[in-house]
């Protein structure tokens, strides 16, 4: 009998590695953070044997896709799940529904190599299914606690000195404003939440938990609703900073380190790319600037890009500090005002650290 897995709990723990023979498309649609697709049917193969699923059964679709997938292409798919295996002798594979594409592919490989390399009883619709109900549960057991605070005061650098908390924006791949775009794409709602479920496994021992306060959306990904309801009524910390301290910690983020980041994924590009990362992420905001407002800040911001060129970052430092004090600042108090009955602590970050440890 094939070796089949149903210890979900410790494949995520454990960060068992594992083959996604699914098709690249519906990969590409959800994954797990430690799956790397190797693909028994290409996007077009699985769409013909679906067809043929549909229409003549499952007989005659087994024996159309034996045929689309023999000879030198059966022997290159085997050949990549043989390399990684011996890469991750400890992995398992996974099909949709841990089915007929991860039975062949395993059947392959034991034939191929006398391994029995297992699959996930269920497949890809089973892991899943347990990552959302293990979302839901975890949240029901553990204590949140929250960290809010002025835009700038460095609520991710003190989240990076604290080993029970869950970075949410790091998961997101965003920094949760109109400026918050990194370089890289946002994972797809579903990697998120898969992402984020497989750090709440591995966190949950665990009695408190540490988030960042954030809206219902992080950028395109949204935070799944028993996280937003246990958060918003967690007791939350506020984090302070001086307008010096904040306008550094911005700089650093959104200035030095976007640049950067741009520079170094295109080198001849990088310029133009991070002074669109600018210009688009004022754009996003000139409604709630106004027309005025925004015209002032987007000649500043300009006469900063042409300067940082040149090596001169002085002419940055204004416009940030605008955009921190004159936009970010009336938003917050306004979300705030809201909230400080949830309050139960407020100082700088050594301040908030020691209260954690307490």
């Amino acid at each position: 009998m094939t070796p089949q897995i149903t210890d979900f709990s410790r494949l995520f723990a454990e960060d068992m590695p594992l083959i996604d023979t699914r098709a690249p498309i519906e990969f590409a649609q959800g994954a797990f953070p430690q799956s790397k697709n190797l693909p028994l049917m290409s996007d077009k193969d699985r769409k013909l044997v679906g067809t043929c699923y549909k229409n003549q059964g499952q007989e005659k679709a087994i024996v159309l896709g034996h045929k689309l997938v023999q000879g030198k292409i059966k022997d290159a798919r085997i050949s990549a799940w043989l390399e990684f295996i011996q890469n991750n002798p400890n992995g398992a594979l996974y099909c949709f529904r841990g089915g007929l594409r991860s039975q062949i592919s395993q059947q392959w490989i034991h034939e191929a190599s006398n391994i029995n390399y297992p699959r996930i009883k269920g497949g890809y619709k089973a892991l899943r299914r347990f990552l959302i109900d293990e979302t839901a549960r975890i949240m029901h057991n553990i204590t949140p606690i929250v960290i809010g605070g002025q835009t700038g005061c460095g609520k991710t650098l003190l989240l990076n000195q604290i080993n029970h908390k869950i970075d949410l924006e790091g998961l997101a791949n965003h920094r949760g404003s109109a400026f918050g775009n990194t370089t890289t794409k946002q994972p797809p709602q579903i990697d998120f939440e898969n992402a984020l479920a497989v750090q709440l496994i591995k966190q949950q021992h665990y009695l408190q938990l540490v988030f960042e306060d954030e809206g219902s959306n992080i950028g395109t990904v949204h935070i799944p609703d028993c996280i937003q309801t246990k958060t918003k009524q967690a007791d939350l910390i506020l984090l302070e900073a001086s307008i010096e301290e904040r306008l550094t910690v911005s700089m650093d983020a959104y200035v030095i380190n976007m640049h950067s980041d741009f520079i170094a994924k295109d080198r001849v590009n990088g310029f133009d790319n991070f002074a669109n990362y600018w210009l688009r992420s004022l754009e996003k905001i000139q409604k709630r600037l106004g027309l005025e407002r925004y015209k002032a800040l987007l000649k500043m911001l300009n006469n900063a890009l042409l300067h940082y060129q040149q090596n001169d970052s002085s002419y940055f430092y204004p416009v940030v500090e605008i955009l921190l004090v004159d936009y970010y600042d009336p938003m917050y108090n306004y979300q705030i005002q809201k909230k400080m009955d949830r309050v139960v602590f407020n100082g700088n970050a050594d301040a908030v650290l020691a209260y954690l440890k307490k």
